[in-house]
């Protein structure tokens, strides 16, 4: 095997990434349809699915609502013809706040998004990705909060962790079929959506967003936010024939955040 070219997913292969319209989950996209790879994705935002690319194929659902999951796999086989494989990206921050005052609510639609819809998606792809002639993978987005403790930021901590447990659990069920489950951990990724975050973060503690914003950096031993394309790179060499021995693990790609 040649070590250079092996790092690249194969040509044609078939992929779904939700939450892919934006963000990171676009970078991803993009990241494998410039590797060859047939893309499909679904979204919450309509507008967001309505201006993709006109190469990646898109499903407007919202992934807590098992029936939109469903709808979603009729237009991957519809589109795809199969699976090989499964980006698990979408998710929402969740409430920033104190644990007695973070409203119930907010707290089950965190999980509902952040963790329901992970199973949901992986109970429907699993019996396409088996038809695969090569196996398949399975990659969960969680994040750096999930291999770390995050005050004030409990909901989506706890999600994050959880996919972990998911992604191991699966790795070992599904290693037999040849599928191998993967976790990528994002640390703190430039982009608007951090920029939010970091907002919420300095309302929570009553400091300005850019005090707010220095001491992110300093928890980072790089002493830099990640980028979306580093993000992407990774998803990118876990599907590759490079990552074919690679199952089970959660990877941060955070310049080694120390702490949150």
């Amino acid at each position: 095997m040649n070590v250079l070219t092996s790092m690249v997913p194969r040509s044609g292969l078939r992929v779904l990434v939700t939450g892919g319209a934006s963000g990171i989950g676009l970078t991803i996209s993009r990241a494998f349809v410039e590797a060859g790879a047939r893309v499909h994705v679904c979204d919450v935002d309509a507008g967001a699915i309505a201006a993709l690319d006109s190469v990646i194929k898109g499903t407007h659902a919202d992934v807590s609502d098992l029936a939109g999951v469903k709808r979603v796999f009729e237009d991957v086989q519809a589109n795809l013809g199969g699976l090989d494989v499964l980006i698990n990206n979408a998710g929402i921050s969740g409430p920033t706040g104190a644990v007695e005052d973070i409203d119930v609510a907010h707290w089950e639609q965190t999980v509902s998004i952040n963790l329901n819809s992970h199973f949901y998606f992986v109970q429907q792809a699993v019996p396409l990705l088996r038809e695969g002639m090569d196996g398949g993978s399975i990659v969960f987005i969680s994040s750096v909060a999930g291999r770390l403790g995050y005050a004030f930021r409990t909901p989506y901590s706890s999600t994050k962790w959880a996919l972990v447990g998911l992604a191991k659990s699966l790795a070992i069920e599904l290693g037999p079929d040849n599928i191998r489950v993967n976790a990528v951990q994002p640390g703190i990724v430039e982009g608007p959506r951090m920029e939010r975050v970091i907002a919420a973060s300095a309302a929570q503690a009553g400091i300005s967003h850019d005090e707010m914003r220095q001491r992110y950096l300093e928890k980072i031993s790089l002493r830099r936010m990640v980028t979306q394309e580093e993000v992407a790179a990774s998803v990118l060499f876990l599907c590759s024939p490079a990552g074919s021995a690679i199952s089970g693990q959660a990877i941060s790609v955070c310049g080694n955040v120390e702490t949150l």
